[in-house]
C-alpha cells in the first residue's frame, strides 16, 4: 500500500472519530476546564476540529515556524454551535485530502521541519511528522476531549471500543 493511500484512509477513521467525539460538545461551556492548567474545552474541541489542516503544512511547506506571519492559520477557531466545529473538520478533512492525493510517496520521505522563532524543534520525514504529529496527537486531544465530555455530563462515543455510554457488552 502507498503512503498516500495509507494516510487518506487514516484520514477517513481519525475523522469519523473526531465527528462523533465533536457532536456531542456542550454548547455553552467553551470556557469550562476541569483544572487551571488545562485548556479551555472550546479551545480543545477547536483543536480536534482543524487538526488535520495540518497535514496541508507538512506536505504543501517544507517547515511551519509557529512566529512567522504563515502560522496566523493555525489560530483557534472561535465557535459557538457544534455545526461549526463540524464545518472546520470538514474542511480541514477536505483541505488534508487534497494536500495528500496531489502528493507522491517520495515527498513524503522528504524532511519536514518545525520551528519556532528559527529554533528548530523537530525534523523528521513528512510521513513521519503526518504520523506523530497530526493523527497520534489527534487521537491524544481526542482523548482529552472525551474526558471533558464524562465531567460535562454529555455521552462518550464509543471510538475504540465500548465506552460507558454506548456499544457496551453485557
Amino acid at each position: 500500500m502507498k503512503l498516500t493511500e495509507f494516510f487518506l484512509a487514516e484520514l477517513d477513521r481519525e475523522a469519523a472519530s473526531s465527528r462523533q467525539a465533536l457532536q456531542r460538545v456542550p454548547e455553552d461551556r467553551n470556557d469550562w476546564k476541569p483544572h487551571p492548567k488545562s485548556m479551555p474545552l472550546g479551545y480543545l474541541a477547536s483543536l480536534v476540529a482543524t487538526m488535520p489542516s495540518w497535514i496541508v503544512s507538512m506536505v504543501k511547506q517544507d517547515e511551519l515556524d509557529l512566529k512567522s506571519p504563515a502560522a496566523a492559520k493555525f489560530k483557534p477557531l472561535e465557535w459557538r454551535k457544534r455545526e461549526e466545529l463540524i464545518a472546520a473538520l470538514d474542511t480541514a478533512v477536505a483541505e488534508a485530502r487534497e494536500a495528500l492525493q496531489n502528493t507522491t510517496d517520495d515527498h513524503l520521505l522528504t524532511s519536514w521541519r518545525f520551528v519556532v522563532g528559527g529554533h528548530v524543534v523537530s525534523e523528521n520525514p513528512r510521513q513521519t511528522m503526518i504520523a506523530d504529529s497530526v493523527f497520534s496527537h489527534l487521537a491524544h486531544h481526542r482523548g482529552q476531549l472525551t474526558v471533558y465530555l464524562r465531567l460535562n455530563d454529555s455521552s462518550v462515543p464509543a471510538l475504540y471500543g465500548p465506552s460507558a455510554d454506548e456499544g457496551r457488552m453485557n
